[in-house]
């Protein structure tokens, strides 16, 4: 199988490659990313690209299935602007242009309270993007809604801090269904599904991911 995949140099993107990378169900990994990794494996293409104009890199976007980990912060973007465009402009484009060369499985890292008609922006918005990638039929499409998750060495301190509050409820028996989770883990579903879901649409909980991952 041939994988597109946007959000590489993320947390869990970047797990997720190094599983692919070591499948052999997995023929091709092709990345499309700002800046190069520091991976080296002969079933990998790294291609650059500006994410403001994706469609001049159509001919890149074609294979089994593509997968977007892409996803900021408001903090690390700057402004609502910028990261409706990561979260939502950059991702859907991929997924217009993963379908236009028939690409039939596509896998998306949500949100847990993704909800198009939320008050609060970044819900709305990955509300608003799993309804757009849905409106492309894709013959199967995946759609993982972790709650909070682990990532090494992360920097950002409000996730650090939120992480270590429920991990403190979860031992008081307060909020089991929402605790947090290792990237690595969401990478070996996500790659689980990746090889093995059926036709449709599939939408993945924090609750569900967390009683999969075990």
């Amino acid at each position: 199988m041939k994988v597109v995949l946007i959000g590489a140099t993320g947390a869990t993107g970047y797990e997720l490659l190094k599983l692919m990378l070591a499948d052999e169900a997995i023929t091709e990994v092709v990345v499309l990313l700002r800046k190069a990794l520091k991976v080296s494996n002969q079933k990998l293409k790294e291609v650059m690209v500006n994410f403001d104009q994706l469609s001049d890199w159509t001919s890149e976007i074609k294979g089994d299935i593509a997968i977007s980990c892409l996803g900021t912060t408001l903090n690390d973007a700057g402004s609502k602007e910028a990261q409706y465009k990561v979260d939502f402009q950059y991702q859907y484009e991929f997924a217009k242009l993963a379908k236009a060369n028939h690409i039939s499985k596509f896998l998306l890292i949500s949100a847990s309270n993704a909800d198009a008609s939320s008050l609060f922006f970044y819900s709305k918005i990955k509300g608003l993007l799993e309804n757009a990638i849905e409106d492309l039929n894709f013959q199967s499409f995946v759609i993982f809604r972790p709650g909070p998750l682990v990532r090494p060495n992360s920097n950002r301190t409000g996730e650090k801090i939120g992480v270590s509050i429920i991990g403190f409820l979860n031992k008081l028996g307060i909020l089991n269904n929402f605790k947090p989770l290792p990237v690595k883990k969401l990478a070996d579903l996500m790659l689980n599904y990746a090889k093995n879901s059926k036709a449709g649409k599939i939408i993945l909980s924090a609750h569900q991911i967390l009683s999969e991952s075990k």
